[in-house]
């Protein structure tokens, strides 16, 4: 069908369902992105969400121009809305540096507006792959999804670092309310260097324990928890102690009787278990591990567009994003005028899960169940052989590689 036939048939969609639109009661906290998620994300909500919704959202424009212009108070802004209404749904966006700064001319690099979303909620994010039929893990044991549970605040993400001009002592100083002074010395430099300092507090550390516990729990799934304790004998060991005595004194018994396990193991031991493992656990991870080992679970179960992500805090409150990035490569040869097969499942799934959880939360069926229609149209879409490129190159059988816009239209046309 042509791409004017397509607009036709779309806009009669829109004129027949106007007055059978789901309407929403409470607004879900929409926050815009970056290059080619961005495009994508415009497209999904015309073409996929807006025929059918009555979409109601409090908009926040988190592009990386405009958070250079509210000089990141616009991500604040967007974390406290999160709070007030419960339910965010965010595009991938821009983390910046050194070129960054240059090629948009900022007033500073900004720290990761995901890293500030997560600290100011102090949730946990729960990464799972979304399994299609065609496509095959990397892993040949690997027979059901593997969560990761990464924790969502502290960390590298949010270090204070310097650039060390030349010879001299770094310490790590401690400077107590009652003034008590505690020092110890990093290292003696005889030329420069770099050296970083990063932090963690156990009621956070305490927050990601019980979220992982009471997931798993629902989930009625095995809880794997990793480190390096052996190496960061005091930052590490931390998290370890607080996971065990938490789960002593609060889960033990539930976990035996849901037939379900925790267990330990230092990380490079997790690595080697989890390649030889068939799946369906959930793996809890410190920030950056989690950050990369999803990553690394979405990739050999097909593709980083393949996963989804929620932040929960522990409050109850809710932020679903695509697991991957801004797909720059794909946004510089949009703006070309080259087409592009960008692959837009990850975030189609952000939009269902914010929809599905608006919709529990207000008690509205109609909303939960158009979140289902549009996942099964989405897989369905794939499934009959109809993808993105990089589900091509994995396919199992003849497939027909689309642009992104085409692909929208056939989920669209499969709903309709």
């Amino acid at each position: 069908m042509m791409k004017g036939m397509y607009d036709f048939v779309f806009e009669m969609i829109i004129q027949a369902k106007a007055m059978a639109k789901i309407h929403m009661k409470t607004p879900l906290v929409e926050m815009d992105g970056d290059e080619m998620t961005r495009i994508l994300w415009a497209d999904i909500k015309k073409l996929l969400i807006e025929p059918f919704v009555d979409l109601k959202t409090e908009y926040y424009d988190l592009g990386l121009k405009h958070r250079d212009e509210t000089r990141d108070q616009v991500t604040i802004d967007s974390a406290l809305a999160t709070k007030k209404y419960g339910v965010a749904v965010k595009c991938a966006t821009i983390t910046p540096n050194a070129q960054r700064v240059e090629e948009y001319h900022l007033h500073e690099m900004w720290k990761s507006p995901n890293g500030t979303i997560r600290a100011m909620l102090d949730g946990t994010v729960f990464r799972a792959p979304i399994l299609v039929k065609g496509v095959h893990p990397t892993v040949r044991t690997w027979e059901k999804p593997i969560t990761i549970a990464r924790h969502a605040y502290g960390d590298v993400y949010r270090n204070v670092e310097m650039a060390v001009p030349g010879p001299g002592t770094a310490e790590l100083v401690f400077t107590g309310a009652d003034g008590t002074v505690t020092r110890k010395k990093i290292f003696d430099f005889t030329s420069g260097g770099i050296v970083q300092g990063m932090h963690n507090v156990d009621a956070s550390i305490a927050s990601f324990a019980h979220s992982c516990f009471r997931y798993a729990l629902s989930l009625k799934q095995d809880l794997w928890f990793s480190t390096k304790d052996t190496i960061s004998k005091v930052y590490d060991h931390r998290f370890k102690d607080i996971f065990q005595e938490i789960y002593d004194q609060n889960y033990k018994a539930a976990f035996e009787e849901a037939g379900i396990t925790y267990f330990y193991t230092l990380i490079d031991d997790a690595v080697a278990r989890v390649v030889r493992s068939k799946g369906g656990f959930i793996w809890a991870c410190k920030n950056y591990d989690g950050d990369v080992m999803s990553d690394m679970i979405a990739t050999a179960f097909g593709s980083l567009a393949m996963m989804t992500s929620v932040l929960v805090s522990p409050d109850g409150k809710f932020e679903y994003e695509a697991a991957h990035g801004t797909v720059t490569r794909h946004y510089y040869r949009y703006l070309k005028g080259e087409e592009t097969s960008t692959n837009p499942v990850a975030t189609i799934f952000a939009w269902t899960g914010a929809l599905r959880k608006r919709g529990e939360m207000d008690e509205l069926p109609e909303l939960i169940a158009f979140a289902d229609k549009l996942e099964k149209a989405t897989l369905d879409t794939i499934e009959s052989g109809v993808m993105t490129k990089d589900l091509a190159l994995l396919w199992d059988g003849e497939a027909t590689a689309v642009n992104s816009r085409a692909f929208l239209e056939a989920i669209a046309e499969r709903i309709a």
